[in-house]
């Protein structure tokens, strides 16, 4: 038998699940991973699926699009939702991991199979069609929205106009919570929901005021290319969301719904949330607080919050820019690049926004390569389930401009508004249609494998 090899360009987390597929379709897997040798302005070390802003990979409630993505994922043996459970840590109905924990499973996982090989090396071109047929190999290009120059320049050889676009992320600072005043910052979590997971900061109007007064003033740092700045909508800065009005934060990530100052016994003005990034509990960061003030003023400006006095900080906010290709335009709906059809793109760079969307791109383009490999069909699920529509999404895009997505039952084909129906009612309507067309995909997917198999035996 003819032995295949996977490429996969980038050990991030959409690297790391399409390696898994491919290995779990009985291919052999060589991984690039530049980290190390080579940094990126986000990165802090070479760990494969290093998590670079939060620990958090978002809801985990069923009726949620990112519950039913986790759903939808484990049900296809996803690596990525598998390691993330074995390495949580408390976070209410969030899904938030112990980043070295997490790392290290994943690495474990993909090292334990004799097929997989780690390269540490800089991918700076691919290699043409040609020579991958007569190898009888594919390449999946994860390299992640911080793609070095030279692949960056490789796959706009294979765009017809050459085109990429870019937005800019912001990560959130992580404390030391032995430097947290504690009897002033209490645990809860809202409504009282689940054990108290979250840590929370309470202020008052002025307080309030006064630090809304200081990161305006404060100085931030200069970004590139200013003329074009896009941020993603799910991950603004604090300091670009206060532009749009003094009040934002205080409706956004600073909401006081659902708690109580035990200080007081009422509901504070506004509220900052920490959430914890290792088990122990030595570590937690701020929830919603990506930030692009310089590090001193971060220093001298967060420490004007009730309880944070004295606090250390274990990394600083900050604010880089991602890639990502007009994927519309150059994909073929099986992931592979029209102008390279043994190439297949996977993860942010693809244009989806979201560790759990980086990884399902990555499970998808897996299985679409190793299908691809063996000569058979592997079909996407349907666009009425998240996983089919992310990747739709993706390879089609959308009416108005193509911009990082993530995942929100948006995507999904509305239902006919009945009367007296709350959204709540509505949104688990919808989720549940999403579970039965997700059960119906499995159903006919394992019919379809059991075909394959009886063909391939005889």
């Amino acid at each position: 038998m003819t032995q295949t090899w996977v490429h996969v360009v980038g050990g991030g987390l959409a690297g790391c699940e399409a390696a898994w597929q491919a290995l779990r379709a009985g291919h052999r897997v060589r991984l690039y991973e530049m980290r190390p040798q080579r940094m990126t302005a986000a990165h802090q070390s070479g760990d494969l699926a290093e998590l670079v802003c939060s620990n958090s990979l978002k809801s985990m409630l069923p009726d949620s699009a990112p519950g039913l993505l986790k759903a939808e994922m484990t049900a296809l043996d996803s690596l990525i939702i598998r390691c993330a459970l074995a390495a949580a840590v408390p976070a209410g109905q969030a899904l938030a991991v112990e980043r070295t924990v997490f790392s290290r499973l994943i690495a474990e996982a993909l090292g334990s199979h004799a097929g997989f090989e780690r390269v540490n090396s800089e991918v700076t071109a691919l290699p043409p069609t040609a020579d991958l047929v007569s190898g009888h190999e594919a390449w999946i290009v994860a390299s992640g929205p911080l793609t070095s120059p030279s692949l960056i320049e490789a796959l706009q050889a294979l765009c017809p106009d050459g085109r990429r676009l870019h937005f800019y992320d912001a990560i959130a600072p992580i404390l030391e919570t032995d430097s947290i005043d504690t009897e002033i910052v209490f645990r809860a979590s809202r409504y009282d929901e689940g054990d108290g997971d979250y840590l929370n900061i309470p202020l008052n109007k002025e307080e309030y005021e006064a630090f809304i007064d200081a990161v305006i003033a404060a100085e931030k740092m200069p970004l590139h290319e200013f003329e074009d700045v896009k941020y993603f909508e799910a991950c603004l800065p604090i300091e670009v969301m206060i532009e749009r009005g003094r009040e934002t934060l205080r409706f956004g990530p600073m909401k006081p719904m659902g708690l109580t100052d035990p200080r007081t016994g009422r509901r504070p003005w506004a509220a900052v949330q920490l959430r914890l990034e290792n088990r122990e509990g030595s570590m937690v960061s701020m929830v919603g607080f990506q930030t692009k003030m310089k590090w001193p003023e971060q220093k001298r400006v967060f420490a004007m919050l009730p309880g944070l006095q004295e606090v250390e900080f274990f990394r600083f906010g900050s604010v880089h820019r991602n890639t990502y290709l007009q994927s519309p335009s150059v994909l073929a709906g099986d992931f592979s690049f029209r102008a390279a059809p043994w190439i297949f793109l996977a993860g942010q760079v693809t244009g989806v926004e979201g560790y759990t969307e980086s990884a399902a791109i990555g499970l998808l383009a897996g299985r679409m390569a190793s299908a691809k490999l063996d000569r058979r069909v592997w079909t996407l699920p349907p666009k009425g389930t998240i996983l089919g529509a992310l990747g739709s999404y993706v390879t089609e895009g959308c009416l108005g401009e193509f911009q990082p997505m993530n995942a929100n039952l948006g995507l999904l084909p509305p239902l006919p508004k009945r009367r007296g129906q709350s959204k709540a009612e509505r949104k688990a309507a919808q989720a549940a249609e999403a579970r039965q067309r997700f059960a119906a995909y499995l159903s006919a997917s394992s019919r379809q494998q059991t075909l394959h198999d009886e063909s391939a035996a005889l």
